[in-house]
């Protein structure tokens, strides 16, 4: 596997300037994306479902000025904006005013609101967003987003979600480029490694992991108590303690060795780690230098 702290693994995901969970000022969402730039992250990930398209739109007032082909910009179809055609409805929740539609008509009309809200006139990568049915999405959303790849729009297409198992039945059954796995292989949830990764290596499909704090307790277990979006059980935030106090051991902090841990997987071509200030942004371009043993990834597997 490529070095790990190349720039080329590193992406940012922009969900917390979509207001995720806390409110972020505009000043803030131009300095975490300046800090990303600055320090050579050139990879983006966002979506009309952040924050109902707050993200997409700060992202692209972020960007503008830079050399378009310099940089990596992922979004995605699915969870569209209501009443979408570049307007924004500044919520502060992600998923607010948002509504799925799956059809053709209306990933067309999600991808023209996100390019006038990027300010672009094409995406990298193309996801559709948490299908509710994967049959259905076979049967018609991939082929409107092969469509698309077609015509030059996109130029990667694929399917995020947080669930393992349809994501391999889109890997196995679909041809898409990319999956995007959220939280699922993660020092604390390891589902993804079960049959999506094996899966992904036979079809040649690329995986990017998201999620990689899961939602917070591997960031700071006391601090931040959260699992996949709800309050963590006890058992969860003893589990990540444990795993704390064995990154303290080695003078590493845990939230940059679970930052990294997807990348000791084959087959994991990006890790998406998302920010709000661009102190969290420095921080975690700091943890990808730090040195990691061997002894104490057996350590964190061991402990999971």
């Amino acid at each position: 596997m490529s070095d790990p702290k190349s720039e080329a693994f590193c992406g940012l995901g922009c969900a917390p300037i979509g207001n995720l969970y806390t409110e972020v000022a505009e000043a803030d969402a131009q300095a975490t994306v300046t800090a990303a730039l600055e320090a050579g992250i050139r990879f983006f990930d966002t979506a009309p479902h952040y924050g109902a398209g707050l993200s997409e739109q700060r992202l692209g007032r972020a960007l503008e000025g830079f050399p378009r082909d310099g940089i990596v910009i992922a979004t995605k179809v699915g969870r569209a904006v209501v009443d979408d055609g570049g307007r924004i409805v500044e919520s502060g929740r992600v998923g607010s005013d948002t509504i799925f539609d799956g059809s053709r008509d209306g990933v067309l009309r999600s991808l023209e609101g996100s390019l006038t809200r990027l300010r672009t006139d094409r995406v990298d990568l193309l996801y559709l967003h948490d299908p509710p049915d994967v049959d259905e999405a076979l049967r018609s959303t991939i082929p409107a987003l092969h469509a698309l790849k077609a015509q030059g729009m996109v130029r990667a297409i694929g399917v995020g979600m947080v669930w393992t198992e349809p994501l391999t039945r889109f890997v196995r059954e679909a041809p898409i480029d990319v999956v995007m796995e959220a939280g699922r292989l993660t020092l604390l949830d390891r589902r993804a490694d079960e049959t999506l990764l094996p899966a992904a290596r036979v079809a040649g499909v690329g995986v990017v992991a998201a999620g990689v704090l899961n939602s917070g307790v591997l960031a700071d277990p006391d601090g931040s108590p959260y699992f996949d979006y709800f309050p963590a059980s006890g058992e969860i935030v003893a589990r990540a303690k444990a795993m704390q106090e064995l990154c303290a051991q080695h003078g590493i902090e845990l939230r940059h060795a679970a930052a990294r841990y997807p990348l000791q997987h084959e087959g994991i071509e990006a890790v998406v780690v998302g920010a709000r200030t661009a102190a969290e942004v420095n921080d975690w371009v700091l943890g990808l230098e730090a040195p990691i043993p061997d002894e104490l990834w057996h350590l964190l597997e061991a402990a999971a």
